[in-house]
């Protein structure tokens, strides 16, 4: 029996979503050791992986469970009691051919910061960057919209077998003292959400022009490759 799980975590206690060797805090690692405390040993699949500081409001994970596990509410109790800057916000059956990663259709990210100082308590959730055009933002956003190679994109030294993702929507709103950027595509290459924030702030920033960013869209030349903060950063919802 395989079980859908939607949970949320901080991701700034985590060197990132995926298992490495070099450490055991991460967020699979945690997930893992959580089930096989409770005699659940399966390996869990991930919607998508975050880097290390990128919290999540709507990841989505599977796994197997053995067949005594009929009470989906007690295992949700039982593995909240066990995980740290985990929660697990909803549990389901689902059946034997879904996947996590691939059953998905869409991916929404969202990215939250202020242009005033963040308060001690905001700072490992919210980043900061200057007073910026706002019209400048939204018209930066917009050229990422559509179907395109993201090659230039991506971090150094990640492997894919393509590089085309379809943005379906990047948008930017004002609420209240926060400012909020969305994207919406089919899926996401490595750090490529933190790139296009940074690549969108800088124009807005009037740092790097618009004709910059689309010769490095177009794939003509890549004169920015720097990431916007991650503690800004939340995977927000996966849709099927």
């Amino acid at each position: 029996m395989r079980i859908k799980a939607t949970i949320i975590y901080d991701g700034g206690k985590f060197k990132g979503f995926q298992k490495q060797t070099s450490t055991n805090n991460t967020i699979t690692t945690s997930l893992e050791k959580a089930l096989k405390s409770l005699g659940i040993s399966d390996n869990i699949r991930g919607s998508g992986r975050t880097d290390a500081g990128v919290h999540a409001t709507g990841q989505v994970i599977d796994f197997e469970v053995p067949s005594y596990w009929t009470d989906l509410n007690k295992l949700q109790l039982s593995l909240n009691r066990k995980l740290e800057y985990i929660s697990i916000k909803r549990l389901q059956w689902i059946e034997d051919d879904f996947h996590s990663r691939f059953s998905a259709k869409k991916r929404l990210y969202r990215y939250v910061f202020k242009t005033s100082t963040p308060s001690i308590f905001e700072k490992p959730y919210v980043s900061y960057y200057p007073t910026f055009d706002e019209q400048a933002l939204q018209k930066a956003l917009k050229v990422f919209e559509g179907k395109h190679d993201f090659s230039n994109f991506i971090k150094t030294g990640s492997v894919t077998h393509t590089n085309v993702r379809e943005v379906y929507k990047a948008r930017y709103k004002k609420l209240k003292n926060y400012h909020i950027i969305y994207f919406e595509a089919n899926g996401f290459l490595r750090s490529q959400v933190r790139m296009m924030v940074e690549a969108s702030m800088q124009v807005a920033l009037n740092q790097w022009s618009s004709n910059a960013l689309n010769k490095q869209l177009n794939l003509e030349e890549k004169t920015l490759t720097k990431l916007a903060p991650a503690e800004g950063l939340y995977l927000a919802k996966i849709i099927y």
